[in-house]
């Protein structure tokens, strides 16, 4: 007979000790000691920047001040141009203390990064998680899938599907053609180069017509990924989509302005 919530609580929490003992629970980022397996020290954590208001109600880029937004609570790009997609949403904004995070978990071979980020995701998103239909990740060109091992936005929405009680498709979306880096692109290049790079199946078309989606990436600079992949889910018949993400770029206009 399974045992009973009491005694799953019991072994788990032993589970927990032995663990501890083996390994004893260090920092994320800087391998100080923790309480807490998969967390930060403090000094680490302080250096977190949380995106909270204000913000763009569309693309959810952070402002220096309520006073950057425009009519609506939007900045001036999606003034000029409004996303296909409805509403983006960040946890962290990229800097320093968020690269110590994010850094490792693209490039250094962290999987296990995926459980704190989409934990501080879920927090950041709960209104999107709470409207969506299912989740489904920004996808890797095979190549570079090859390159990584994993797909990291995978492993964040599957994180966040456990934490919403929403379902995940991993594979909704394709990507069968690569595209170069996007940096240093201007954001006609970046629209231009991403242009027909996502695609779904007619078997993933059926599953996200009438729905509403969550596109989950881990980070989100210009929004020209979130808007391809955005136009193609909608061109397959979802009603909306929403996006979140582990980290949001600041746009560097509104740090002049």
């Amino acid at each position: 007979m399974p045992p009973s919530a009491p005694g799953s609580a019991l072994l788990n929490r032993l589970g927990r000790i032995a663990l501890d003992t083996l390994l004893p629970p260090n920092c994320l980022t800087c391998e100080a000691p923790v309480e807490r397996q998969g967390t930060q020290c403090g000094d680490c954590f302080r250096l977190l920047t949380q995106v909270t208001a204000p913000y763009c109600a569309h693309c959810g880029v952070p402002f220096i001040h309520a006073g950057q937004a425009g009519p609506g609570g939007v900045c001036p790009s999606c003034l000029a141009r409004p996303p296909a997609f409805a509403a983006a949403r960040a946890a962290l904004r990229y800097d320093a203390g968020a690269q110590r995070l994010v850094l490792p978990f693209k490039h250094a071979d962290r999987p296990e990064l995926a459980g704190p980020l989409a934990a501080m995701m879920a927090r950041a998103g709960a209104e999107l998680l709470g409207r969506a239909d299912l989740l489904a990740p920004v996808p890797l060109h095979w190549r570079r899938l090859l390159a990584r091992r994993y797909n990291q936005a995978a492993l964040l929405a599957r994180r966040l599907a456990v934490l919403s009680g929403r379902p995940c498709i991993p594979d909704l979306l394709r990507r069968p053609r690569a595209t170069p880096p996007l940096g240093d692109r201007s954001a006609a290049e970046r629209a231009a180069l991403l242009a027909g790079a996502f695609r779904l199946t007619p078997a993933a078309a059926r599953r996200v017509a009438g729905r509403r989606v969550l596109l989950v990436d881990d980070v989100m600079t210009s929004g020209a990924t979130a808007e391809a992949c955005a136009l193609a889910l909608l061109a397959a018949g979802a009603t909306a989509v929403d996006v979140l993400a582990a980290a949001r770029v600041p746009d560097p206009r509104l740090a002049e302005g």
